[in-house]
């Protein structure tokens, strides 16, 4: 981040708020003209600190209200276990994120389903089923207390 300057920097926060903004409002807000924040915008974009934008949906509403995090540990921790562990992850929808992490586990999953019959269909059927899997541990979310939280730009 050290070649943004104060003003990248507001787009940046910005824009995680409310990635709908319009480029006029965007311009009022850092104070400059709508051409200049417009390739402000398009440099971070192409610079990879933009990457994309959705709309942020109601999992209740969509028959998700289940969400778990599970612990997963590999049976070895080779290379090409990684590959084709990653490989098999990106395929499965059910699947918001995969973070390979240090300490007791190899790998943090966060997923989304229906309720917790659905998860043990997804726990038996996808889970334990992708390469290279020893051992879960699944923690079921009881409450989201902040799950919307921006980053914090200095």
């Amino acid at each position: 981040m050290q070649d943004l300057d104060r003003i990248d920097r507001r787009i940046l926060d910005i824009l995680q708020r409310d990635g709908r903004i319009t480029n006029l409002d965007l311009a009022e807000q850092v104070g400059l003209s709508p051409t200049a924040t417009s390739e402000r915008f398009r440099r971070l974009q192409r610079d990879g600190y933009v990457t994309g934008f959705g709309a942020r949906l109601a999992p209740d509403k969509l028959g998700l209200g289940l969400l778990v995090f599970v612990e997963i540990l590999l049976d070895k921790t080779t290379p090409d276990v990684f590959d084709r562990f990653s490989a098999a992850v990106s395929r499965v929808p059910e699947i918001l994120e995969c973070h390979m992490v240090a300490g007791g586990f190899d790998y943090l999953v966060k997923s989304r389903v229906r309720d917790m019959a659905a998860y043990r269909d997804f726990l038996g059927g996808i889970l334990l089923a992708l390469p290279g899997v020893r051992e879960t541990r699944t923690y079921a979310v009881m409450e989201e207390v902040k799950n919307d939280g921006p980053l914090h730009i200095v």
